[in-house]
């Protein structure tokens, strides 16, 4: 009975205390504009993506959470931009974000209306910078910079 509970915690621990992963996504439209989505939670615009599921990796992720967000096709992803870990950068749980860039076609349409208000493609100069949600503000920037960032 003792070694059954503690495998019970050892469980619980890892579920509970441990960073959850999951894929955030610059895509970017044939004539260059990025697409955001407007959260419902917080009303804040962010860059799509979400958790990764069991069973699939990361590709499969982007593939799923662009559909789901933006009702967008992934075409191809062009390339690793970052991965973002710091615990507080989601107000919700401690996450481990891998952000990649994404050429993306398609009709944007939300599949998601429970989790998203908008969505609605950017020309880069006209992104509302400032007040993005989580910590897209950095994972933008660094896009734009031109940066590969571990942070």
């Amino acid at each position: 009975m003792r070694r059954a509970w503690q495998f019970i915690q050892t469980v619980l621990g890892i579920i509970f205390r441990h960073p959850i992963t999951g894929a955030t996504i610059i895509p970017i439209l044939p004539d260059g504009r990025i697409v955001l989505v407007q959260r419902r939670d917080n009303g804040k615009w962010a860059l799509p993506g979400g958790i990764v599921n069991w069973g699939q990796d990361i590709a499969t992720t982007v593939q799923r959470e662009l559909a789901e967000e933006t009702g967008l096709e992934l075409l191809e992803i062009r390339r690793l931009v970052g991965v973002y870990s710091a615990p507080n950068r989601d107000p919700r749980i401690h996450s481990i974000c891998v952000l990649v860039e994404a050429s993306v076609q398609g009709t944007m349409q939300i599949q998601d209306v429970l989790e998203i208000m908008a969505v609605q493609a950017f020309h880069p100069s006209e992104i509302p910078k400032g007040d993005l949600s989580h910590d897209h503000d950095q994972q933008l920037q660094d896009y734009l910079d031109g940066k590969t960032a571990i942070a």
